[in-house]
């Protein structure tokens, strides 16, 4: 299923710049590499929900150079829930351990 289009998708090429210094600020802190995909997805759905038409090139790269780790890691792993897919495939023994809890074993 294709994601519909971000209104601000036109001004990706343009920000890369700024995405990439913020991905690189969160590596050189010991956050590991982020891609800057992962940023601007962030921004796309978090942070520019409520879009505007008339937003200004700054506030744009305000956005990107604003962005806490703190709220993208919490915005990442929800993401990372919200597409795992749960339909794994268990053994029979993997199955049971899931289903039974300790007061069973008792």
């Amino acid at each position: 299923m294709r994601e519909a289009k971000h209104i601000y998708d036109q001004y990706f090429g343009v920000l890369e710049p700024a995405l990439k210094s913020k991905a690189e600020e969160f590596e050189l802190v010991g956050y590991g590499k982020i891609e800057t995909r992962d940023l601007w997805n962030f921004l796309t759905k978090k942070i520019w929900k409520r879009r505007t038409e008339d937003i200004h090139m700054h506030e744009l790269v305000s956005d990107v150079l604003a962005i806490k780790i703190g709220d993208f890691m919490n915005f990442t792993t929800v993401e990372a829930y919200r597409t795992t897919s749960w339909n794994v495939e268990l053994n029979e023994e993997e199955l049971q351990a899931l289903l039974h809890t300790k007061a069973d074993n008792l």
